[in-house]
């Protein structure tokens, strides 16, 4: 069976304030842990009261601190963001910290709005940039050469896997150009999913950091006793998308009965497409919904987004997943 991992925001839910959030995160990167799953990784956004990974390699430390054998890394830190040069000093850090655990997954969109991206102190157009920062990031953790004038201390000769993530063609191209592990985030915007898989394997360079390419997919999955208890629960995550989409972002709201009376249609269009990839059932949904998944589109590995509101739902939602997986498997 392909590896599962877990992607996860930190999710701020009603009632509970950071603090919490991040101990909930630590407790499911421990059970992902003790359930086999791949890597845990923890994605950068920032000015979102629901998401409080915007420090992500911060987080990533309390983490992997907090672990013992499971991967931990960035899916991703946008790089336009950030200058190449303290993204190698940071995870370069983290490396040294906890060696052989840390990934480092690369997204070309700011993850914000303007307004936060000024504050940020970056330029808008930063994104156009994007492959020669990540050539100059990666040349920082190449071993150092003599009379190179700026170097990652730590960073420089350590082995920290960079990934390309992107939900268009254009980072399909260009991971298969540097021969680099690709994920695409098809859980909320599959639309050119397969077409950018196709690309990516066709155009693939082998490099030194890969022989061969390998491809993450996003899927969201929420598994309960049975499919109407699932249903319900992914009403979290749809009026997420929904309130982002008005304009309205805020904690992460509990599940409702009736997600009809909360969307118009067209919001309702909109947020099923932006979802489309996604498995909500019960074990038995889950593990057909699972295996007609994978073979459809032969990923490498899956990554998992579970936005449940009740922790231990949440909690119980990835176990759940985890006997699908050990089944197909």
């Amino acid at each position: 069976m392909i590896p599962f991992s877990i992607l996860d925001l930190a999710p701020i839910t009603q009632g509970s304030d950071a603090t919490e959030a991040f101990g909930r995160t630590l407790d499911l990167a421990r059970l992902g842990e003790q359930l086999g799953y791949r890597r845990y990784w923890l994605a950068e956004h920032h000015n979102m009261p629901g998401i409080a990974s915007a420090a992500t390699a911060v987080l990533i430390g309390h983490v992997a601190g907090g672990t013992s054998t499971i991967r931990v890394g960035a899916g991703g830190v946008m790089l336009p963001n950030h200058a190449p040069l303290q993204v190698a000093e940071q995870f370069g850090t983290l490396a040294a910290l906890y060696p052989g655990r840390i990934d480092l997954g690369l997204g070309r969109a700011p993850g914000t709005d303007q307004a936060t991206l000024r504050a940020l102190r970056r330029y808008a157009d930063a994104a156009e940039t994007f492959p020669d920062d990540v050539l100059e990031l990666l040349h920082y953790f190449e071993p150092p050469q003599p009379g190179q004038a700026v170097r990652a201390v730590p960073g420089a000769g350590l082995e920290v896997p960079v990934w390309l993530l992107g939900s268009s063609l254009f980072s399909a191209r260009l991971a298969a150009a540097l021969g680099l592990p690709f994920a695409f985030a098809s859980h909320f915007a599959p639309d050119a999913m397969d077409t950018a898989l196709a690309i990516y394997r066709r155009e693939f360079r082998p490099s030194a950091r890969l022989a061969q390419p390998y491809a993450v997919l996003g899927l969201n999955v929420v598994a309960a006793p049975d499919d109407a208890q699932a249903r319900r629960l992914f009403t979290t995550q749809q009026q997420s998308f929904i309130n982002l989409r008005r304009g309205q972002p805020g904690l992460v709201p509990p599940p409702i009965d009736d997600i009809e009376a909360f969307w118009t249609p067209t919001e309702k269009f909109g947020v099923e497409r932006a979802l489309g990839c996604a498995v909500v059932g019960s074990p038995d949904t889950v593990r057909q919904g699972l295996a007609g998944f994978i073979d459809r589109h032969q990923p490498d590995e899956l990554i998992v987004v579970t936005n449940v509101f009740d922790h231990a739902l949440r909690r119980r939602s990835y176990e759940i997943l985890a006997e699908a997986r050990d089944a197909i498997g």
